[in-house]
C-alpha cells in the first residue's frame, strides 16, 4: 500500500466501527495486499452475478441485482480497509503500490462489463469501465509528476459505485424486465457523462499544475 499523501479522503476512515476492524485484521495475520485482492474476488462475483441477470427468472434476477449490490460494497469495503491495515496498522509492503492500483482497476473493469450486459448494452458498459481507468490513469500521472493525487469528481470511484449500487437496488425492483434493463442503462449513460466531466477536470488540473510549475534548473 502507499503512504498517506496519496491516500483518498474519507470520513469512513473515522468511523469507531472501521478503525477497530482494521485495528483487528492488522492484529492478525491478514495483509493489507491480500485485502487488495480479495477485492478482486467480490468484483468477479459481481460481474459473474450482473451477466447471469438477464437470462435469469424474476425471482433469481432480483437475488443476482442484489448480491452484485453487496459485491459492490464489499469491493469498497476492502479499498477502505487495505490502506487502514497498511498505514494505521503499520504493514506497508514494498509491492503496496501494486497492489493498490491494480486490483481496483481489475473491479472497474468487472463491474461496469457486467453492469453493461445486465442492462443489454456491454459496449456502454466497457466505455464507462474505459474512462474510470483513464480518471485514475491521468491521477498516477500527475503523483508520477510529483504533483499531489487528484481525487476530484464529479464520478470518482466512490461516486461511481454508489450510482451503480443504487441502480442495482433499484433494477432489483422490477426484475427480469425492461424497466431493469432500463435503470440500469439510465446509470450507466450517468456514470459515462459524469466520468467524462471528471476526465476533463482532472486533466485541466494536471495542464495547470505543469504549466505552473518552474522548470528544472
Amino acid at each position: 500500500m502507499t503512504g498517506p499523501a496519496s491516500r483518498r479522503p474519507l470520513a469512513t476512515r473515522n468511523r469507531r466501527w472501521a478503525r477497530a476492524l482494521a485495528a483487528r485484521l492488522a492484529a492478525g495475520r491478514i495483509t493489507p495486499n491480500g485485502i487488495s485482492a480479495a477485492s478482486i474476488g467480490f468484483a468477479g462475483l459481481g460481474f459473474l452475478a450482473l451477466a447471469m441477470v438477464s437470462a435469469a427468472p424474476a425471482p433469481f434476477a432480483a437475488l443476482l441485482l442484489v448480491l452484485a449490490a453487496l459485491a459492490i460494497q464489499a469491493r469498497l469495503l476492502c479499498n477502505l480497509l487495505d490502506g487502514m491495515v497498511a498505514v494505521e496498522g503499520g504493514k506497508s509492503t514494498a509491492t503496496g503500490a501494486f497492489w493498490n492500483e491494480a486490483p481496483d482497476r481489475i473491479a472497474d473493469l468487472l463491474f461496469f462489463w457486467g453492469a453493461g450486459l445486465a442492462a443489454g448494452q456491454p459496449a456502454l458498459g466497457l466505455g464507462c469501465a474505459a474512462l474510470a481507468i483513464a480518471t485514475a490513469w491521468l491521477r498516477e500521472l500527475g503523483r508520477a509528476e510529483a504533483l499531489p493525487a487528484d481525487f476530484s469528481g464529479p464520478m470518482a470511484k466512490p461516486h461511481r459505485m454508489a450510482a451503480l449500487t443504487l441502480a442495482c437496488l433499484a433494477a432489483a425492483l422490477f426484475p427480469a424486465s425492461p424497466a431493469g434493463a432500463t435503470i440500469l442503462a439510465a446509470a450507466l449513460w450517468l456514470i459515462l457523462a459524469g466520468t467524462v466531466v471528471t476526465l476533463a477536470r482532472r486533466a485541466r488540473h494536471l495542464l495547470r499544475a505543469l504549466e505552473t510549475r518552474r522548470p528544472s534548473s
